[in-house]
């Protein structure tokens, strides 16, 4: 391993999270753990808000506000422009919404552009609204290294997740943009996997729209609302398909018919989730004075650590992530075919990563909270459970619901 990648800076916070004793977590590309503030935080809104303020919080408290107000704390990591992003509802949801509106931009074409790695939820809500327009529209689905070629004049618009949520592989978002945008087709980027662990250009990529969640690398906690982006220019000309109540140019003069708000306020929807809303804003101040070159920096040096132990000591595991550390996320995954039940004898011995079928055993990298002494006693166990065959015992072959 090149020691440039061993003596990467730390930016490691450990101190403000709350890490149950005993554990490693690296899960934290599907859910962070809690930031050791946000408890208080959200108690003192339901009790000093909610509690004593009652429906004024809405004004008083600045709730109405606050989708906005996260949009912008959230675009400062994502490379967006102030004033671009929306914070609220779920990710299938702002799915919908971008590409509802990146079709209205494109009436006369009739194909959506994804790929075979793409996360199942995206491709669902594709095919939902696709059938709900009619016979003549299509999703097109491709093999991920196929989908920059594979965009032709009839496509109106390319959907695309650009970390791969099994193996890590990321997408080269600026070329896809521009060959998207050179054949006519609006660009959609998911950035579930990318949004706080790496640094995200969207303004200098020029894609249309983008839609993100932030219980992962966020730490927003479980069910965070997502966000979405809309490019400056576009802002005030996107449809809002979903034309929910908070998203009218004036919700509290009660008009029967929907008028859009203007900019990216439009991409409001429903009612903000308040008490999930303020543990999100808590949780980003652990960003404050972070610098997301530093955070990929320290991820890939953990990353690099990793993949050359496991390979020296697990010789059980094959390498399923980019080698690559430019072509990945952060996240390294392996193949084995008891994927799942050595995950689970993992988990138990306090080592928590995550599985995906059919044989994904995945681990992901977050620098905020994790160093290289994690890392080695990370492999250390997995090495046991491993060498033992600890995976064996009939226990750990019980699916979950959740893997």
């Amino acid at each position: 391993m090149p020691d440039t990648i061993r003596t990467a800076p730390s930016v490691t916070r450990k101190d403000l999270f709350h890490l149950p004793d005993g554990v490693i977590y690296l899960d934290g590309n599907s859910l962070g753990p809690l930031p050791k503030s946000v408890t208080a935080r959200t108690q003192a809104m339901m009790t000093d808000e909610w509690g004593e303020m009652l429906i004024r919080g809405w004004n008083g408290a600045g709730w109405f506000a606050q989708p906005g107000r996260l949009g912008d704390r959230i675009g400062r990591l994502i490379g967006a422009p102030e004033g671009t992003v929306m914070v609220g509802d779920t990710l299938s949801i702002k799915v919908y919404q971008a590409l509802a509106a990146a079709l209205a931009l494109r009436p006369d074409r009739r194909v959506v552009l994804s790929d075979s790695g793409n996360f199942p939820t995206d491709l669902y809500m594709a095919r939902g609204l696709l059938e709900l327009l009619g016979d003549d529209y299509e999703l097109r689905v491709v093999a991920p290294e196929e989908a920059a070629g594979a965009i032709g004049p009839d496509v109106a618009a390319v959907m695309l997740t650009e970390v791969d949520y099994r193996t890590g592989r990321r997408h080269d978002m600026a070329g896809i943009t521009r060959a998207a945008q050179e054949a006519g087709a609006v660009m959609i980027w998911d950035l579930a996997h990318s949004a706080g662990a790496f640094p995200v250009d969207l303004e200098g990529s020029g894609c249309e729209f983008a839609v993100g969640c932030t219980y992962k690398y966020l730490n927003g906690g479980p069910g965070a609302p997502a966000f979405i982006y809309v490019r400056p220019d576009l802002a005030d000309v996107a449809a809002p398909t979903l034309q929910g109540w908070l998203g009218h140019d004036a919700p509290f003069a009660f008009d029967l018919d929907y008028r859009p708000a203007g900019g990216i306020a439009r991409m409001r929807v429903g009612t903000p989730p308040v008490i999930q809303m303020t543990a999100l804003e808590e949780a980003l101040g652990v960003w404050d004075g972070v610098a997301m070159t530093e955070v990929r920096a320290a991820a890939v040096a953990l990353m690099e650590q990793f993949i050359a132990d496991v390979e020296a000591r697990c010789p059980q595991l094959t390498l399923a992530s980019p080698r690559d550390p430019e072509a990945r996320g952060s996240q390294v995954s392996f193949r084995f075919d008891e994927g799942y039940a050595a995950m689970q004898a993992l988990i138990e011995r306090g080592v928590i990563g995550d599985f995906r079928a059919p044989d994904i055993m995945r681990f992901g990298f977050t620098p905020l909270y994790l160093d290289a002494d994690d890392v080695t006693a990370a492999v250390d166990v997995l090495e046991t459970v491993l060498r033992d065959e600890l995976w064996q015992d009939p226990k750990y072959k019980a699916r979950a619901a959740v893997t």
